[in-house]
């Protein structure tokens, strides 16, 4: 069986798309019509940047959806389809595009409105967030409670066995770090973003983009989708729209969402969109398996050969 994952925050880059919407009317009219829902030229930010203008994270969600979905009503058009959807983070609405349970005008307008309410639930600055490597995320959990200190720190992504991102406010997370390389961390990396995404900071966020997604139409599921914030099956509209809601604040469970379709018979993962940062944190989290990418034309072509 096959599962197709979807990228979120940090695989963007000015160039993404670009070759797909060259190649395949399928994803041009994706790309036209993300200009059209948004009102200005997203897939000249895609294709020429420039990167500062594409990692505002108001630009990075919708620019890494149509993407995406670009990219998958290609394979679709050549009848690769999957059996199962996941999507890291925002990919989840990606996922949801591509499940049918939401139209992809509306996940435009709202992935938009996401990364609005996002950068304003906390001033640039008072935020941060931090990659942790090489500790497991229950010695990560106890460690963040422990030098709290009234202010928020939390794990944010549990990515991959060994691979944690911390969120928080930004004095907590400098303390969590340095208890972390204290603890025997081999790695601890401060991340380019611009708020601490899924953490209780994100509350103000959560609560306006709920009374979007009420709003927001929501169908039957044509692929089951493994959520995020609790990294459970979902095939139900309503059960996809309250996921949406509460993975603004929850840590994203994505080693829970790789094992749970792996043991649901998965035995190929294609990360459909922009880069390849999904593929290696499946690759370190289940051994054996297939994992590949599809970003361009000839990585279309292979996939339409392997059938």
């Amino acid at each position: 069986m096959r599962a197709f994952v979807f990228p979120g925050q940090g695989s963007q880059y000015p160039g993404m798309g670009k070759a797909l919407y060259e190649s395949f009317a399928e994803a041009r009219s994706v790309f036209e019509e993300a200009d059209g829902v948004l009102g200005f030229s997203l897939s000249r930010l895609c294709f020429e940047g420039p990167q500062e203008e594409l990692v505002l994270t108001e630009n990075t969600q919708p620019a890494l959806l149509a993407t995406s979905v670009a990219t998958f009503r290609v394979l679709e058009k050549r009848g690769i389809l999957p059996d199962f959807v996941a999507g890291h983070s925002l990919g989840e609405y990606s996922a949801l595009v591509a499940a049918g349970a939401i139209s992809l005008s509306d996940a435009l307008k709202v992935v938009r409105l996401r990364g609005q309410f996002m950068q304003d639930a906390v001033p640039v600055g008072v935020g941060a967030m931090a990659a942790v490597i090489g500790l497991a995320l229950p010695v990560i959990s106890q460690l963040c409670e422990d030098v709290a200190n009234g202010q928020v720190v939390a794990p944010a992504n549990d990515n991959s066995p060994g691979q944690i991102v911390i969120a928080g406010h930004k004095e907590a997370v400098e303390r969590a770090s340095a208890e972390a390389k204290k603890q025997g961390a081999k790695l601890v990396k401060p991340l380019p973003v611009s708020a601490p995404f899924h953490c209780s900071l994100m509350k103000p966020a959560e609560e306006r983009l709920r009374v979007v997604l009420e709003k927001t139409e929501f169908g039957e599921l044509r692929f089951p989708l493994v959520n995020n914030a609790e990294a459970k099956l979902v095939s139900d509209a309503e059960e996809a729209r309250s996921g949406l809601i509460r993975q603004v604040c929850a840590m994203v469970r994505w080693t829970g969402c790789t094992r749970l379709m792996a043991e649901l018979g998965v035995n190929s993962f294609v990360e459909i969109g922009a880069g390849k940062v999904l593929s290696g944190l499946i690759r370190r989290t289940v051994k054996g398996l297939a994992v590949s990418n599809v970003e361009n034309g000839k990585q279309v072509e292979e996939h339409v050969q392997l059938g």
